[in-house]
């Protein structure tokens, strides 16, 4: 029909077209230049540390890592107490009121090192980021949302970052714009927010970040590799930001995303997190912080 058309019990809300939004907006065309690549980090290139607590907690205690609750206990997020999981963890998770345990899971990621460095990986990072985040909670998730903050586009290297984060090919329902970002004309990282909810049909089932009992198994879903550029590690350690971003796989995000939710609703999970900054040393130590339980990691005899 050329309209979004948005049903109640089936009666119509709203009935708009498409095309002034889309095909037939007002288009820009700002000269540009493509983001140079950066090469990949060996880890030959970077010595392992001599004390990985130690290590551990240098990384834990930068901007990146470190908490928020400072900032999201002086705001209401308990929202007329239909909070069932609170600010910390993967998402936040609201009860729907009169629907019968349904809930809503809610998120919002992008890392701006990553976009700078690659404006096309670090959007899908930030893409599959909120996808890892809302199934982590057990939620399914159903839309995204951007917004996207550069510096000024009227310069071409800012306007290469913009381009590049619009190849991402997602389901996007909504969004919005903010430029001209920068103070003394330097502009901000490339910052494309991507906002991502999800649904619970039974709140009661999700899962929380932090571990809940002494001798469980801990499980790692996935394949890793390991990938030191653009890292917190290799910058809070190594005082390096150099690199490419991790890779994205969407066709193994949506395999393990499935699974791991699968499990999360069928009662056998008791925690669950998504690797992310930081590596795998970072997500357990963020589960057992939030469950005030510690936990016993073995490394491989021979790692390749």
């Amino acid at each position: 029909t050329g309209h979004l058309v948005l049903k109640k019990n089936g009666r119509v809300e709203a009935d708009m077209p498409v095309a002034p939004l889309v095909e037939k907006s007002p288009v820009y065309e700002r000269p540009w230049i493509p983001t140079k690549a950066q090469p990949d980090v060996s880890a030959s290139s970077v010595p392992a540390p001599q004390d990985l607590l130690a290590a551990l907690k240098q990384m834990i205690g930068s901007p990146d890592l470190s908490s928020r609750r400072w900032v999201w206990e002086q705001y209401d997020h308990l929202v007329m107490g239909q909070t069932t999981q609170r600010p910390g963890g993967d998402a936040a998770v609201v009860r729907l009121p009169d629907m019968n345990g349904k809930a809503l899971a809610i998120t919002s990621d992008c890392t701006p090192r990553y976009c700078y460095a690659d404006p096309k990986r670090g959007g899908a990072q930030a893409v599959a980021e909120t996808w890892r985040n809302l199934t982590a909670v057990g939620a399914k998730p159903l839309a995204i949302t951007d917004n996207m903050n550069f510096g000024n586009p009227q310069r071409p290297e800012i306007m290469g970052q913009f381009v590049g984060c619009k190849a991402l090919d997602y389901p996007v329902i909504s969004g919005n714009v903010s430029l001209y970002n920068e103070t003394n004309g330097k502009g901000i990282l490339p910052t494309p927010v991507i906002g991502g909810v999800g649904v619970l049909a039974d709140a009661a089932k999700s899962a929380p970040v932090a571990f809940r009992q002494a001798g469980e198994v801990i499980l790692l879903v996935g394949e890793t590799k390991g990938h030191l550029g653009q890292s917190i590690f290799l910058r809070e350690l190594h005082k390096r930001e150099e690199g490419t971003p991790p890779p994205v796989d969407l066709a193994a995000e949506k395999r393990n995303g499935d699974f791991v939710r699968t499990q999360i609703l069928a009662g056998t999970v008791t925690a669950c997190h998504d690797c992310s900054d930081g590596g795998l040393l970072v997500a357990v130590a963020e589960m057992a912080m939030a469950g005030d339980l510690g936990a016993t990691l073995r490394l491989p005899e021979k790692i390749s």
